[in-house]
């Protein structure tokens, strides 16, 4: 006999893995793919049926109000990574090697990777193109799953002379290729492009074999990442890519809660009796009475 309950979609539920990514490319089905740097934005994205959550180093300049992400430490990282970890069951958890964590070594690159993995994430993701693949060979021969990010790299913004989109030449497209080649030979199993004209980027998915995923990189790629604070409106920094679509203003929804606080308190509208904790009548007039005593 059927069932006349809905069927559950079971993908909706399980554990996002890199395998589920690769398969989520031969279906032709998008990836969300979204930041999240603490652990209530972790449990809203995972309601919301998010597929991937990226700790990313932007966090530098969202949560600890920096001009650039460089600042960040992987120590700070690795704070926030928790706890997104505790608030993400079905997202693979990805997080953001920061600036110099990876870079200088084969050794500091998979012990700044093994820490990410520790406080529970599925992968790490680190910036670069061919010049990095010895960096994530190491990582992946680690046993890290590992993701790549070229384009616009925004821990090289002095070598990029600041925000400027990419691969706007043939020429340009072609070492983009070339630098996906690199990184899909050192064992990456996605890769995500930012800043890439659409062309440009349907190119460079199209010459490899694993998901591609965009950030200003348009729509004929295998999904899209945003940052949570663009999206939701409460990033309070003068950037606004685009690229960026606002879903809310929560920014504005906030400092309207608070300035209705601030005005009841100042009032002495807030708080009122029904905010109060009462106790028995007798014991409030004992103290009642002591208080008086306090002020003759």
């Amino acid at each position: 006999m059927t069932s006349l309950l809905p069927q559950l979609d079971r993908s909706a539920t399980r554990k996002v893995t890199t395998a589920t990514l690769l398969s989520y490319r031969e279906q032709g089905r998008k990836v969300v793919f979204l930041t999240a740097y603490d652990y209530p934005t972790a449990v809203f994205a995972d309601r919301a049926g998010v597929d991937i959550l990226l700790v990313g180093d932007s966090l530098a300049m969202t949560m600890l109000g920096h001009p650039s992400t460089v600042a960040v430490t992987l120590e700070e990282m690795l704070v926030f990574t928790r706890a997104v970890c505790r608030g993400a069951r079905r997202p693979l958890v990805i997080g953001d090697l920061p600036f110099l964590s990876y870079q200088a070594s084969d050794p500091d690159a998979v012990r700044s990777a093994g820490a990410f993995i520790a406080a529970g994430c599925d992968a790490v993701k680190c910036e670069g193109g061919a010049s990095i693949a010895p960096r994530v060979r190491a990582m992946t021969d680690a046993g890290i799953a590992v993701m790549g990010h070229i384009g616009l790299t925004p821990q090289r913004l002095g070598q990029l002379g600041g925000y400027r989109v990419q691969g706007k030449t043939l020429k340009a497209v072609e070492q983009l290729a070339a630098d996906a080649a690199a990184l899909v030979a050192a064992g990456i199993f996605a890769l995500l492009l930012e800043a890439v004209p659409v062309e440009a980027a349907a190119y460079v998915r199209e010459s490899v074999g694993i998901p591609v995923y965009g950030i200003g990189a348009g729509p004929l790629l295998d999904g899209q990442l945003v940052i949570s604070h663009d999206i939701l409106g409460t990033f309070v920094g003068d950037i606004r890519p685009r690229f960026v679509r606002r879903y809310a203003e929560v920014g504005e929804e906030i400092t309207s809660a608070f300035r209705c606080y601030a005005d009841e308190v100042r009032s002495g509208r807030f708080p009122a009796p029904e905010h109060w904790y009462s106790i028995d009548p007798a014991d409030e007039a004992d103290i009642r009475l002591a208080r008086e005593t306090l002020t003759r």
